[in-house]
């Protein structure tokens, strides 16, 4: 006799009513963690070299020119648009200029972090749902037992076994929604770091144009 054989259909409804929020939950962590992987993608948050290029232009006191070479930058480059709100304002004082970059700093990580609040709700609902798709299959399977007029194992063994299988499904979904909140979480944080430390630098080089001009 050959082994059933069981596909993911199957397993959904052996799972019963408990995998269709499974199955919602299961879309909008991949649809999120694809929205935002596409938008990290797209806007480079790497800071390497636009810092250094800008630093060079306020050293030849040519604020026009990082205005403008920032300004080029900004639709790919999100730390572009943090630096540039840093030169519009290098006439100001250094308090000004730091509240200024900081202002649009907080803009951008908002604008990152947009999306990953839902997958650490998923990453939390999604096991216990999960559960209680278990324990409600438990009822069921001890029911069955109960009612069962002659009892073995492997009646026992198959109620168990679809019970659990909402509990597979709920911590997989956990998995890869904690999974991609942390990457995107660490990719938010390195970015703040060279913001702020790049900013610092910038600040001082503004300080220092305005001391000479």
């Amino acid at each position: 006799m050959e082994p059933e054989s069981f596909t993911l259909l199957s397993y959904f409804k052996m799972g019963g009513v408990f995998m269709w929020p499974l199955l919602f939950f299961s879309i909008a962590a991949v649809a999120i963690v694809l929205e935002r992987t596409a938008y990290f993608l797209y806007h480079n948050l790497h800071l390497t070299g636009i810092s250094a290029q800008v630093q060079g232009f306020l050293r030849a006191g040519d604020v026009p020119g990082a205005k403008a070479y920032l300004s080029a930058l900004t639709k790919r480059r999100m730390g572009a648009r943090v630096l540039l709100a840093l030169v519009n304002r290098y006439e100001l004082s250094e308090h000004r200029i730091e509240k200024a970059a900081e202002a649009e700093a907080q803009n951008c990580i908002n604008s990152l972090e947009r999306g990953l609040s839902f997958l650490t709700a998923l990453g939390s609902l999604s096991p216990l749902t999960g559960f209680l798709g278990t324990v409600s299959g438990m009822i069921g399977a001890f029911k069955s037992i109960a009612e069962a007029v002659e009892v073995n194992a492997q009646i026992v063994a198959n109620g168990i076994y679809e019970a659990l299988i909402t509990t597979v499904f709920g911590l997989i979904i956990a998995i890869i929604a904690m999974a991609a909140h942390s990457v995107f979480t660490h990719m938010v944080d390195a970015f703040a770091a060279e913001v702020e430390r790049d900013c610092s630098e910038l600040i001082t080089e503004a300080a220092i144009l305005k001391d000479h001009t």
